[in-house]
């Protein structure tokens, strides 16, 4: 176990020790005063920029939401001191910070190849698609990471957006997961507001929808729509929008699988480019992890075995496929079914949303 709490005693000034506290000037002249060239993606959190350190060191710049800035310098410094200490090769460093009366930076290294939303959804110039050992490369990336993150840091960490645009590709094309931490600033933010349930629309729990509530078995139903997309090679939404009649994406995944039509649900980028058995369990694994109750969910450890090993993968599935019987009364079987015909603020309280995109 990795414990990341801190010592009251010490205060935020010797916990950030580990972290270099960059001077206002130095990040305006480094993203050339916030030039929207520099605007490398925009999520919830806040913008993300492209910057060039005086040394000539390659860095990426979040300059936060605006609502962040009520949260106080101390309890501030305090949990970006919790963010820089966590240390995994899955997970995106933080190096630096920089706060001011009107704004809260934080520094990362630049990570040169992009997104895994980019390398699905966004190939240029002929590209190169992902292939599936690398797409089975970044599932078990991402796996790692978040089994760190709830499993080996004391206090565990709740990422709540896990996604394909949250997920970065260092320059060896490893996977590292970016924006952990940061829900809890963002509360800190908006504590007025009394339930909050953040992620991306098409892929909140459904107890997070209702309760607001988060936990680590949201992260690991956030982390088996990443497989589908992995899979897929298609958005969240695109996918409830095309195939959410009978139930939605899920339920569709599940009617194939039984059939052994898979292939019909592989990315046409990677189409007979792949190991069938593989596939097979990496279905199998996403539909156990987006369970519509959080505790039919497995652990990531749990995950993380089955995807270095197959460990028990088609039996754990043939035990747990039929303990979520449809309810007619419920908003639908293991994923509650959006009408994309009305406004979507009728059907959930955006305020209580974090609608987010790409970092």
């Amino acid at each position: 176990m990795y414990i990341i709490a801190f010592s009251v005693q010490h205060g935020p000034e010797v916990c950030l020790g580990h972290l270099k506290h960059f001077k206002f000037k130095d990040i305006k002249r480094a993203t050339n005063n916030f030039s929207r060239r520099n605007i490398l993606g925009e999520g919830g959190y806040g913008i993300v920029y492209k910057g060039c350190l005086l040394d000539g060191t390659t860095v990426a710049v979040k300059r936060l939401k605006h609502h962040v800035l009520v949260v106080g310098d101390d309890q501030f410094h305090m949990e970006v001191g919790v963010i820089g200490l966590v240390v995994h090769r899955n997970l995106l460093h933080l190096t630096g910070f920089c706060t001011t009366n009107d704004e809260r930076l934080l520094v990362y290294p630049y990570m040169p190849n992009g997104t895994v939303a980019s390398k699905l959804h966004e190939l240029v110039n002929e590209e190169p698609a992902l292939d599936w050992s690398m797409r089975k490369s970044i599932a078990l990336s991402v796996a790692r990471g978040l089994l760190y993150l709830h499993e080996q840091c004391i206090p565990k960490i709740i990422h709540r957006d896990i996604k394909a645009s949250n997920i970065l590709l260092d320059e060896h094309l490893e996977a590292v997961i970016a924006d952990f931490g940061l829900a809890k600033l963002v509360d800190l933010g908006v504590s007025h507001v009394i339930t909050e349930a953040r992620g991306t629309l098409g892929r909140i729990p459904p107890e997070s929808l209702m309760s607001g509530h988060s936990s680590d078995k949201s992260d690991v139903f956030g982390f088996g729509f990443l497989l589908i997309e992995l899979v897929t090679g298609r958005e969240t939404l695109e996918l409830h929008q095309n195939e959410y009649e009978n139930g939605g994406i899920l339920d569709w995944a599940k009617e194939l699988l039984e059939h052994n039509q898979l292939s019909s649900f592989v990315d046409m980028k990677i189409r007979n480019n792949y190991d069938s058995v593989e596939l097979e369990e990496m279905v199998q694994i996403a539909l156990l992890c987006t369970m519509y109750k959080p505790e039919h969910r497995p652990r990531m450890s749990e995950v993380v075995r089955m995807l270095e090993e197959g460990d028990g993968v088609a039996e754990k599935w043939e035990a747990m496929k039929d303990v979520e019987e449809l309810d007619p009364d419920s908003p639908g079987y293991l994923f509650p079914v959006l009408d994309y015909d009305v406004d979507r603020s009728s059907l959930i309280e955006l305020q209580a949303i974090e609608l987010s995109g790409p970092r």
